[in-house]
C-alpha cells in the first residue's frame, strides 16, 4: 500500500468576508444592538437545539477526515479566544432532481439518506480563528476540526441534540484520495 501524500495548506485568518462561502464569522457587537446580518443566521427547525462546552485533546494540525451535516447549522467558539484551525470545503448537497444520466459528477448516498458529492483534494482550505469570535457553518459545509496547538481546548458547540448520531458524514482523504492535510503554520 502506498504511502499517502502529505498536502501543506497555509491557514487564512478566518474574517467575515474570506470565510463567506463557508458560513459567518461572529464577533462582539454592542448590547442592545439589533438583530441583523452580523449575527449568526441559523438553521435549527429540523431537531432540538444542543449547546454544550466540548472538550478536546491532541489535535495536531494534520486531518484526512473531513465532516458535514446536512441538517443543522453549526457554530464552534474556543472559549477563552485561543487560537484555532478547521479545515473546509463548499457544502455539496445534491438535490435528487438535479441529477442527470450524463453527469460526471461523483454522487453519493449518505447513511442519513441525503445525496452528496464527496469534496475535492482542490476545494480544502484551512482557516484559522483567533480572538474572541466564533464560526457558523452553513448547513452541509465540510469542516476538520477544530484543530489546535495546545495539548487540548474546550470550543463552545451549538447543533442539534443528535447531529453526531443521524447527521454525520465524513469523507475519508487518506484512504479514498491517498492524501493528508498539514496546517503549514
Amino acid at each position: 500500500m502506498e504511502e499517502p501524500k502529505l498536502l501543506k495548506l497555509k491557514p487564512i485568518e478566518a474574517t467575515p468576508a474570506t470565510f463567506k462561502d463557508y458560513g459567518q464569522v461572529i464577533q462582539a457587537s454592542p448590547d442592545g444592538h439589533g438583530f441583523g446580518p452580523h449575527d449568526a443566521q441559523l438553521d435549527l427547525t429540523r431537531g432540538i437545539p444542543r449547546f454544550y462546552i466540548m472538550h478536546l485533546e491532541n489535535r495536531p494540525l494534520k486531518f484526512s477526515n473531513i465532516t458535514h451535516h446536512a441538517s443543522v447549522t453549526q457554530c464552534l467558539g474556543s472559549i477563552g479566544g485561543h487560537a484555532w484551525y478547521l479545515g473546509v470545503a463548499k457544502p455539496s448537497i445534491v438535490d435528487s432532481s438535479e441529477i442527470k444520466d450524463d453527469t460526471d459528477r461523483k454522487v453519493v448516498q449518505s447513511r442519513s439518506g441525503h445525496l452528496y458529492v464527496p469534496p475535492a483534494i482542490e476545494d480544502i482550505h484551512v482557516f484559522k480563528v483567533t480572538g474572541s469570535k466564533f464560526l457558523k457553518l452553513n448547513r452541509g459545509t465540510w469542516h476538520a476540526g477544530p484543530i489546535f496547538k495546545a495539548d487540548s481546548m474546550d470550543f463552545y458547540n451549538l447543533e442539534l441534540s443528535n447531529t453526531n448520531e443521524i447527521d454525520h458524514t465524513t469523507h475519508n482523504f487518506k484512504k479514498d484520495n491517498g492524501v493528508i492535510f498539514s496546517i503549514d503554520e
